[in-house]
């Protein structure tokens, strides 16, 4: 749903965030945090103009191998923290019966619905998705969403209540130990740094509730600075910061299914 990157001089923006967040004194003056829904909103209509991304571009790796897990053809897909469909090209291809759009930013909303006519899609306004029927769907997917969603038990109660009992859930998100360190995701706006708030969810606390909820564990992806980003860096003359940073986990994955195969 979201960059670590301003829209502008992507690498430049994460060698500069990582570097303060490592040193644990990431303070900026300039930067303005909003929460998610104003940001959001702020933030949509130059969202998809990110070339050369590599926060993106590691998501999208990662997501990419967690769906060539499920079989979502014919299937009721909940992609919460939609943004502006970003995944919704790839989802499309396997042919699923439907696709509702969930998003707390009414912007992003727009943007969706004008890149995918007849969309159908829902404003999120309270963690318990008091509107969604139980068990109306097949999967959720949610990438780069759930650090902006402060009661996280709530939340993930809710996601497990909309699915049906044989079903999978994909989460993607920056890795919990950069936010912890203060790295926040940014995004220049009039050409002011706008900040959007964050919460740190540890991976495990996310796997425990839903395990709670009947759900085990599929796979685990997570992506680190290596040998496979090193031309981000080479191409801004950072091999520095690259050497430095080597290793750090950056974005993760994870795949869990609820069914009676598993138990």
């Amino acid at each position: 749903m979201n960059t670590l990157i301003a829209t502008t001089s992507p690498l430049n923006s994460l060698i500069s965030t990582l570097k303060k967040a490592f040193q644990k004194n990431y303070v900026s003056h300039s930067l303005k945090e909003k929460k998610s829904v104003e940001a959001y909103d702020l933030w949509a209509e130059s969202y998809d103009v990110q070339p050369g991304d590599l926060m993106l571009d590691m998501d999208e790796e990662v997501f990419t191998a967690l769906l060539s897990e499920i079989n979502i053809a014919g299937k009721q897909i909940a992609d919460i923290g939609c943004g502006t469909g970003r995944h919704w090209p790839k989802l499309l291809q396997s042919n699923p019966a439907g696709i509702t759009s969930f998003d707390v930013s009414a912007g992003m909303l727009r943007r969706l619905e004008q890149k995918f006519p007849g969309a159908k899609t829902n404003q999120v306004t309270d963690n318990r998705f008091s509107d969604t029927r139980n068990a109306a769907y097949d999967a959720i997917i949610s990438t780069l969403t759930v650090s902006h969603i402060e009661n996280m038990e709530e939340t993930l109660a809710a996601w497990s209540r909309i699915l049906k009992y044989n079903s999978d859930i994909i989460i993607t998100d920056f890795h919990p130990n950069v936010l912890a360190y203060g790295v926040k995701r940014t995004f220049q706006h009039n050409k002011a740094n706008i900040a959007i708030e964050n919460f740190v969810h540890y991976v495990y606390d996310i796997e425990s509730i839903l395990i709670n909820n009947g759900f085990r564990i599929v796979n685990k992806i997570e992506k680190r600075i290596d040998e496979s980003v090193k031309h981000y860096y080479e191409a801004k003359n950072a091999l520095a910061v690259y050497e430095k940073f080597k290793d750090a986990r950056i974005i993760y994955g994870i795949h869990l299914k609820r069914t009676d195969d598993l138990k």
